[in-house]
């Protein structure tokens, strides 16, 4: 195990230690920080605190890195449609129910498994469960994903993913009809405080924005909508389109409880993709189509 020491100084006073040291260890959530300090491998002034713990004049911050997890994921030889590739990234088009990354009780066929066995080499900062992964959409999403090869290209797709500068548009197809075509929704999010497996609008969450145009609208009183995010928080769109009075068709979390139509989830695709190669500093852009099932339900809808 490494052992990191800070001396705080005094610009550093008042901040919440928590946030402070997502900033000082790259590469490492709040969540992530959070753990370390649950289980004691977070000291200051050799005693534990709190994650809101505010920084004081002089502390003295230790923090013991725990080795990292082994676990046996294997690679698995299932096909991938690679958008593009090079020596730092790929962008791969996921399909509608695929799971991103392993999860207890459910450490084969993910889109990680598959990443192994095309790519030998991945950044290792989110540890062996989540090998190159910057960021995730759901099971039931389909979609664009960049893949990060190496460190150093995963640390600067995350501040571009961090500081909301990373370009993601998404079609979604939603219950209801729009009086206005377009608009932002500009809501906090947090875990419900129930129900643990959903998200929720609730005032001490995490900001959240997304921007919506209605791109189709059909007879059976559904929409097509195009979200833009301005951040992207766990199931964002899912529960902003709820909280607007057009939840997403399919979705079995936060949709109507009799669906229209009988889908293996929400109608939600990640269709394009956008941020700064982290070599070349180039900005690249990747558009993918929507798929078969998704089309076919289009052009049911518009006759």
């Amino acid at each position: 195990m490494d052992e990191i020491i800070i001396n705080t100084v005094e610009e550093n006073i008042g901040e919440r230690l928590d946030k402070y040291l997502t900033i000082v260890i790259e590469g490492k959530s709040r969540s992530f920080i959070q753990g370390l300090m649950g289980s004691g491998n977070i000291l200051v002034n050799k005693c534990e605190v709190k994650s809101n713990y505010k920084i004081r004049k002089d502390d003295i911050i230790s923090i013991i890195m725990p080795e990292p997890e082994v676990l046996d994921i294997k690679a698995e030889e299932i096909p991938l449609n690679i958008i593009y590739e090079d020596e730092d990234v790929a962008v791969i088009n996921k399909p509608q129910g695929m799971v991103v990354h392993p999860a207890p009780g459910n450490y084969t066929g993910t889109l990680v498994n598959a990443i192994l066995y095309h790519c030998k080499d991945l950044s290792g900062i989110n540890g062996v469960i989540r090998p190159g992964i910057v960021h995730r959409i759901d099971k039931d999403t389909s979609g664009i994903l960049v893949i990060a090869k190496n460190d150093e290209a995963h640390n600067n797709l995350a501040i571009q993913f961090k500081d909301h500068s990373i370009k993601r548009e998404y079609y979604a197809l939603v219950e209801g009809k729009f009086n206005k075509l377009e608009g932002t929704i500009d809501k906090p999010l947090g875990r419900h405080k129930k129900e643990r497996l959903k998200m929720a609008i609730i005032d001490d969450g995490k900001r959240a924005v997304t921007h919506y145009e209605v791109l189709e609208q059909y007879n059976n009183g559904t929409s097509l909508v195009k979200c833009k995010l301005e951040t992207g928080r766990t199931h964002q769109i899912r529960v902003h389109m709820a909280s607007i009075g057009h939840p997403l068709v399919g979705d079995p979390l936060y949709g109507l409880k009799k669906q229209k139509f009988k889908l293996n989830g929400q109608v939600l695709h990640a269709k394009t993709l956008g941020f700064i190669h982290p070599r070349t500093k180039e900005y690249m852009e990747f558009d993918s189509e929507l798929p078969k099932y998704y089309n076919e339900l289009l052009q049911n809808l518009r006759k």
